[in-house]
């Protein structure tokens, strides 16, 4: 099983804000003018973007006065989507100190500091007392961490009777081998993609009731192949893209998950659950 400091080392990315910040003026915008939508490209690192996410959280019932916890945050590009766009208060965690040094500069430059804040911890270990969220969000997380009941019960835990818990992850539909690497592990020691019976077994044991679950196979198939058409279009990927995450080896990480998805040995699947009581 890999450590959590590998996992957080398989995300960082040291020079992840200067090349932010150099695609932010290819396309002409500074720090005091960069939004959210511009910044949507890169910020969404999970198949789907900004359209999985909005998909997501319309099934969670987010007002602005919703406390939601945002599980392996990343650069924070979910958190400000969801506080720009309901009003309500976000707390990110994750595990790799460097993308929360840019989720708070890139927080910091579309002004939702006050909306939106950044703890680096485990999941499997929250710095949050129990009952702190109305609602919490995993947006391609589960597939680092191999203890799905550990995970789910801490969430249950840090959330109060009444709330819900989204998820989206990239699930197995097979045990045939896939190829690597993909862009949340370098090779399968690292990689702890379950089905979705795991999921749901995981969940009825931490307390948790499935209230909705999608197969969103199709969608990524769509995805991809818009990806594809417009990185052709323009001769190369865009200034601002998902590519920046993974350095050089983003070709082969993303043909790797495009492979898989498509030859239906994973898919990306949305479980919405409730704690109710």
């Amino acid at each position: 099983m890999p450590s959590e400091s590998s996992v957080a080392e398989h995300y960082a990315e040291s020079d992840l804000l200067a090349a932010i910040r150099a695609g932010m003026v290819t396309l002409g915008k500074t720090e005091a003018t960069v939004s959210v939508e511009d910044l949507a490209p890169v910020d969404e690192f999970h198949i789907g973007g900004k359209i999985a996410t909005t998909e997501l959280c319309d099934r969670l019932g987010i007002t602005e006065e919703t406390e939601l916890l945002d599980i392996g945050c990343g650069i924070g590009g979910p958190a400000r989507f969801i506080a720009s766009t309901s009003g309500c208060q976000v707390t990110g965690i994750d595990l790799t100190p460097s993308y929360l040094d840019v989720a708070e500069q890139l927080t910091r430059w579309t002004g939702l500091s006050l909306q939106v804040r950044f703890e680096v911890g485990s999941a499997l270990e929250m710095p949050f007392d129990d009952g702190s969220f109305d609602r919490a969000t995993q947006l391609h997380v589960g597939m680092n961490i191999a203890d799905k009941a550990a995970l789910f019960a801490e969430v249950y835990r840090v959330l109060r009777p009444g709330g819900r818990f989204g998820i989206y992850d990239v699930m197995r539909f097979s045990e045939d081998e896939i190829s690597y690497p993909v862009p949340w592990a370098s090779n399968n020691s690292m990689d702890y993609a379950s089905g979705v019976t795991t999921y749901r077994d995981a969940l009825s044991e931490a307390g948790f009731e499935v209230a909705e679950e999608r197969n969103r196979s199709e969608f990524a198939i769509e995805f991809f192949a818009g990806l594809k058409a417009r990185t052709a279009g323009m001769g190369g990927p865009p200034p601002l893209g998902l590519h920046i995450h993974m350095g050089p080896g983003a070709p082969s990480k993303i043909a790797n998950m495009v492979e898989a998805v498509t030859a239906g040995i994973m898919a990306p699947v949305e479980i919405i659950c409730d704690k109710l009581s």
